[in-house]
């Protein structure tokens, strides 16, 4: 083992926090513990049925070779279906990419696209992922911060302000991991209004949680505001989240057919293409009544509301209500400088989120991680009676802090 000698890039690159901290609480819980996870960003509910049934006719019917790399013909008939019909976007077939997940996606257009020196703009809070995935790419990232009072909605000016000649990426994301903050047309537009005099910027949009919506929110993306744009977007999306598909590993997206070509040449020599049963799961979903989606919504509502109220009871605690995703972002501030009874001071939110789990086995996603502290970030994707449970928890431990 000391003859193995490691990459240097490793260096720059930290494990994911939130999947990290869901390990250890499962870890935990194999062990007995009675460990409540918020931490992971995965729907509580199943697959459904009609979705698992086209997953079994595929293998009966013989769907377990190889595919075409970037995914199958049915899929990408679906995909363009889906955008045209969604978001009045209207793409071809040389325009759309397969690939194993949302995330592989964004780390194909990276790979394709960066050189030493590109810098790529993100906004924080941000996912976890996306400035290690720029940084394994070889770029560089800039964090550009936004306020809680402001709805943690990116100002046209702060991101005039941060691009340069060597900008080659903005990536946006609404509804937004990990605050739910949800971008309304006029916010978008006044960012690609900026982005129109800078033609050397391409757009990613993450739309993952695109059809978790609340309160009458209308979903929108950069390239369905602005047409211009069409030409330098990738438009990023997939079935993990809506569709309750985490573990199928599909994500899509579209954008010019030279980097969708280049995507596809890099999956040609690392993945090479998603699995092949998975397509035709992800083909009936798309094609498919997705009615549920709006049920589903109406409990992660209720829950949202639960925890807000229970967060907002807590003395220390503030916590804003997000329109769109699963999670809640709240401050921990108020808190911040108290000890617990074991004296143990809270100097920052990745002590008072290792604290939580400590004592009161409740795993939550400090802020550190998404860039912008001293917040802590829930997932209410969990059971009604969890979540309950949890916030009491939390109100329990804080109420303990001296």
């Amino acid at each position: 083992m000391t003859n193995i000698i490691l990459s240097k890039d490793l260096k720059n690159i930290a494990p994911s926090a939130a999947m990290a901290i869901t390990q250890k609480a499962a870890a935990l819980k194999r062990q007995g513990v009675d460990v409540i996870s918020l931490s992971a960003g995965e729907p509580d509910f199943d697959t459904p049925d009609f979705v698992k049934r086209a997953a079994i006719e595929a293998i009966h019917n013989g769907q377990t070779k190889y595919t075409n790399v970037d995914g199958t013909p049915d899929l990408k008939e679906a995909i363009i279906k889906k955008f045209k019909r969604d978001n009045n976007l209207h793409y071809t077939n040389d325009q759309i990419s397969v690939a194993t997940g949302g995330k592989a996606i964004i780390f194909n257009a990276l790979i394709a696209t960066l050189n030493p020196g590109d810098e790529v703009i993100i906004k924080a809070p941000y996912w976890v992922s996306y400035p290690d995935m720029v940084r394994l790419a070889g770029g560089t990232p800039v964090i550009v911060e936004t306020k809680a009072k402001e709805g943690f909605i990116l100002s046209p000016k702060t991101l005039e302000e941060a691009i340069t000649d060597r900008t080659r990426w903005f990536i946006f994301n609404s509804p937004a991991n990990p605050t739910g903050a949800v971008y309304k047309p006029e916010n978008i537009k006044a960012l690609t209004d900026v982005l129109l005099t800078h033609p050397q910027v391409m757009v990613l949009s993450d739309d993952i949680y695109e059809r978790i919506v609340y309160d009458g929110c209308t979903f929108t993306t950069p390239a369905q505001i602005e047409p211009e744009l069409l030409g330098r977007t990738l438009t990023v999306n997939g079935v993990s989240k809506a569709f309750a598909m985490t573990g199928w590993r599909i994500g899509y997206g579209a954008g010019p057919p030279k980097l969708i070509k280049a995507m596809a040449k890099i999956m040609s020599q690392s993945t090479s293409n998603p699995c092949s049963i998975s397509q035709s799961a992800v083909t009936a979903a798309l094609n498919g009544d997705q009615s549920f989606i709006h049920e589903r919504n109406k409990v992660f509502k209720r829950r949202r509301n639960m925890v807000i109220s229970m967060l907002n009871a807590i003395d220390g605690i503030e916590c804003a209500t997000p329109q769109g995703a699963f999670y809640v972002y709240p401050s921990c501030a108020g808190v911040i400088g108290k000890s617990t009874k074991t004296g143990i001071l809270i100097e920052n939110d990745e002590i008072f989120a290792t604290q939580l789990l400590a004592q009161e086995k409740i795993a939550t996603v400090f802020g550190k991680a998404f860039g912008l502290s001293p917040h802590f970030r829930i997932s209410y994707a969990a059971s009604d009676a969890d979540l309950n449970e949890a916030c009491m928890r939390i109100q329990r431990f804080c109420a303990s802090l001296e």
